[in-house]
């Protein structure tokens, strides 16, 4: 792997070069100051910022080609439609369309995302093409039919041998269990073993819904999906919850106690009238690991982690009714750092030791013109095509908006969409 030196770049307060070796960086110091080594890449970052890489903890990545499809429709009647759709997927479907999802991510600035979909050896391969981190989970999924639990758990088996056989070090695979109104008790407490057993984490969707809610604490004595699960032994800091919305002072608390990772999905939340009120500062202050995704495109309609921040930071204005609410840190964090600790992974900040995902933004336009702190320029007034380069494992994977084998990538996901079949 060679080297990069990215010179007289805005790093928050100050401009410094940045000296990244081996995927790392190893040097941050005074523009000017940084000597690049023999054969470096030398960048002139001038008029450009650095900011880490976006992690997306929440995402269906191959619903890149099926956004659009499901339009006004409530959270269930949504996942009824979209299930019908899903049982004719293969894998070139996946794979283009997880390719096609990689490439929005990398023109967005995601350098690593946690994905919960279908054929996911298939989907690893088309992020490992791209030059990002990929964290795939086998998912299980058996509408409470025991056979159909019986033969997943075959498969996860056989799969999970599969890949740990033949993935590098820097492979992620997790054990997905969909939801608690999908997945069978006997099977959500065979995969939480199977997960523990082999050292893997678990993915999740949890209180997404307010008919989740109630439709959990009908089945099981009057406890909601939280304590339904911790009273099963699932939850844990090995636990990556999506949504996490409808909680009460006692989810709160159990979910802090745990320590788990409890993803925000603003957008997908918001347009299928999930619920807005995500708490979570009360979830940071219990001791949960607060952490932002986009969800699939399917129902968020974009993978865009700085769109899905500044939307995070208005609705929390708005619902608590205090503009102070939100800080720029924080979000930030949230799509950075919290997601890496989720991930077991050293990356998320831009300082020494760390792994080189880092995002080059271009200042050179109106966005920027305004002496107020680059973050609330990015976050408030810029958007994402400010991005014009973007580092993956010290590896440029976009130079100046361009991403290698773009059309290539689009013409092959066209070829793929007529294995689904839009009904509005």
């Amino acid at each position: 792997m060679g080297s990069i030196l990215l010179k007289n770049i805005l790093l928050e307060n100050r401009h410094v070069d940045i000296d990244i070796r081996d995927g790392i960086i190893h040097k941050i110091g005074n523009a000017g100051s940084v000597n690049a080594p023999e054969g470096a890449e030398v960048m002139d970052c001038t008029l450009k910022a650095a900011v880490p890489g976006f992690i997306n903890m929440h995402t269906h990545a191959a619903m890149s080609l099926m956004r659009g499809i499901g339009e006004d429709m409530r959270l269930d009647d949504w996942l009824a439609h979209i299930w019908v759709i899903e049982s004719k997927l293969d894998a070139p479907f996946i794979y283009w369309g997880t390719k096609a999802a990689a490439l929005e991510m990398i023109k967005t600035g995601t350098t690593a995302f946690n994905d919960q979909y279908w054929f996911s050896p298939t989907a690893h391969v088309a992020a490992a093409e791209m030059g990002i981190r990929d964290a795939v989970s086998y998912v299980f999924l058996d509408h409470m039919d025991p056979s159909e639990a019986a033969r997943e758990k075959e498969q996860c088996i056989a799969m999970h041998e599969s890949v740990a056989a033949h993935w590098d070090r820097r492979s992620i695979f997790t054990i997905g269990i969909h939801a608690v109104y999908s997945v069978s008790e006997e099977l959500i407490l065979w995969a939480t073993e199977y997960a523990r057993r082999h050292g893997l984490r678990i993915h999740i969707h949890v209180a997404e819904s307010e008919k989740e809610d109630l439709d959990c604490k009908a089945a099981h004595g009057g406890l909601s999906p939280v304590e339904y699960l911790d009273k099963l032994g699932v939850l844990g800091p090995d636990v990556i919850a999506a949504h996490t919305l409808w909680i009460s002072e006692k989810d709160i608390e159990i979910l802090g106690r745990r320590k788990v990772n409890c993803v925000h999905n603003i957008n997908s939340n918001a347009k299928l009238s999930s619920g807005y009120k995500f708490k979570w500062k009360e979830l940071a202050q219990a001791g949960a690991n607060v952490c932002l995704g986009t969800d699939g495109c399917a129902s968020s309609n974009n993978l865009d982690i700085l769109e899905a921040m500044k939307t995070t930071a208005l609705f929390q204005k708005a619902w608590r009714k205090d503009p102070s609410e939100m800080p720029l840190q924080p979000l930030l964090d949230m799509a950075t750092v919290n997601g890496a600790k989720a991930l077991g992974l050293k990356t998320g900040r831009i300082e020494e030791g760390y792994e080189a995902d880092i995002q080059i933004v271009d200042t050179d336009n109106t966005f920027f013109l305004s002496p107020a702190p680059f973050l609330a320029n990015y976050v408030y007034s810029a958007h994402s095509d400010c991005i014009s380069s973007l580092i993956a494992g010290g590896r440029f994977v976009m130079r100046e908006r361009k991403v290698f084998g773009e059309q290539d990538i689009l013409k092959g996901a066209r070829t793929v969409l007529n294995e689904i079949e839009p009904k509005q």
